[in-house]
Order: C-alpha cells, then structure tokens, then sequence
C-alpha cells in the first residue's frame, strides 16, 4: 500500500483541525488562556502524536474555579 503526501497532507490538516477544536474546549474549563491553549495544540498536532499527548495533558489537568468572585470567606 502507498501512502503519498496528499494523503499525510490531509491527515496532517484533519488533525490540525479536532486538535485545536477540542484544545480549545478544554483550554475554556482548564485554564485562564483558552486562546493560547488553542494555539499551543493546533501548533503541536502538526506532528499527531504530540498533539495527542497535550490533549491528554489537559484533560488530566484539574478544572479551575469558575466562580471566583474575589470574596474570601473566613
């Protein structure tokens, strides 16, 4: 079986694509830089597995606190 470049091209592309949709949605419930969050995935998951390991590496993150007012209760 060959495997030429257009089709490593559009895995490649795919990819880039889940990888960067999914990073941006745990980036959202993980942490503060959602936007960066998307970046650094969508710029890693030019090679898959790297990508894959970052998306592991935010879901095994802890959530933050989403209603953090500021008020400390004593």
């Amino acid at each position: 079986m060959n495997i030429n470049a257009t089709v490593v091209g559009e895995i490649i592309f795919i990819s880039v694509i889940v990888i960067g949709i999914l990073s941006y949605y745990l980036g959202k419930r993980k942490t503060n830089t959602p936007k960066i969050a998307t970046l650094i995935g969508a710029l890693l998951s030019f090679i898959p597995p790297l990508g894959l390991i970052y998306l592991a590496i935010l879901v095994l993150k802890n959530d933050i606190n989403q209603n953090n007012t500021g008020d400390r209760v004593v």
